[in-house]
């Protein structure tokens, strides 16, 4: 009887290594909830744009990053305050406090330089000759577009790419990037990105809040997606093509304000801006400040 008890015992414990090795898995084999977890928190290459609809998008892996961030909605204006160098003061002072986040609102060790800007909302009539004006002059500036824009100037988006001139970001929907989720706000960027990269061949670097209206967290989330949010040191009412200031005005305006490292904001619907540009470009030139590429 006790032999027969040995000989059982045995066959089941062969039963039982039989089992084991048929499931081909050891213990180091099953993944651990460890590896799982670090697996599911590694982050993307910085440097990718992702295309809208992706189920690895950005903001799901930034959020954890900026959605503490303040989103206190601001508007951007360069006030009426300026130093001994004409420089407007708030500008130096926001470019200081929100300059980490690659924000620009005037150009820093930049004397003698000026940039210029124009956004473009929609078209009237008025772009062409702009770029007419900067080709003579030989000067560049970046271009602020929309998908709107985009979609129905293709020939003009080619012709500012093709003469030299940078295209910005000026978002898809234009709305305004504090008042929408971080979700939204990451696809109002990478969806016009997209489509300019794939119509194109254009990658943008440059993003102009719209209205300039901002946070923190907004800024946070351009830089994010490999963006700078531009704002200007130069500004006037220009943008209302039923409410054009006089030529002559305008004109003295824009010089008298020239300061070292100043980002203009000229409206290109403005057919006030397009009488007196190449006028402007020659007085301020002569002054001793060249035009530069904004990157």
């Amino acid at each position: 009887m006790k032999r027969t008890i040995a000989l059982l015992t045995a066959l089941c414990l062969l039963g039982l290594t039989a089992c084991s090795r048929d499931n081909g898995q050891s213990a180091s084999d099953i993944p651990s909830s460890q590896t799982e977890s670090s697996s599911a928190v590694s982050k993307p290459d910085p440097e990718l744009i992702p295309n809208v609809g992706d189920e690895s998008s950005a903001v799901e892996t930034l959020t954890t990053d900026i959605s503490q961030l303040d989103n206190t909605k601001h508007g951007w204006g360069q006030g009426t305050n300026f130093d001994d160098q004409n420089r407007p003061g708030s500008c130096l002072e926001f470019q200081e406090k929100f300059g980490k986040y690659d924000a620009v609102f005037i150009k820093e060790n930049a004397e003698g330089k000026l940039y210029l800007t124009f956004d473009e909302g929609y078209e009237n009539g008025y772009t062409a000759k702009i770029l007419d004006t900067l080709k003579e002059k030989n000067v560049p500036a970046v271009f602020f577009v929309t998908y709107d824009y985009a979609s129905k100037n293709p020939d003009l988006i080619k012709r500012m790419i093709d003469e030299g001139h940078v295209v910005g970001n000026h978002s898809y929907n234009h709305p305004s990037m504090p008042t929408v989720s971080l979700e939204k706000g990451e696809e109002e960027i990478t969806k016009l990105h997209n489509y300019i990269k794939d119509t194109f061949g254009y990658e943008m670097t440059l993003f102009r809040p719209p209205m300039g209206e901002y946070s923190e967290r907004t800024l946070a989330l351009a830089q994010n997606l490999g963006y700078q949010s531009v704002f200007w040191s130069f500004a006037y009412a220009d943008w209302d093509p039923k409410k054009q200031p006089e030529p002559e005005a305008a004109l003295k305006k824009t010089v008298e304000r020239v300061h070292n490292g100043a980002v203009y904001l000229l409206h290109a619907v403005s057919e006030t801006n397009t009488q007196i540009l190449g006028d402007f470009i020659d007085q301020v030139c002569a002054k001793g400040f060249s035009f530069e590429k904004l990157q």
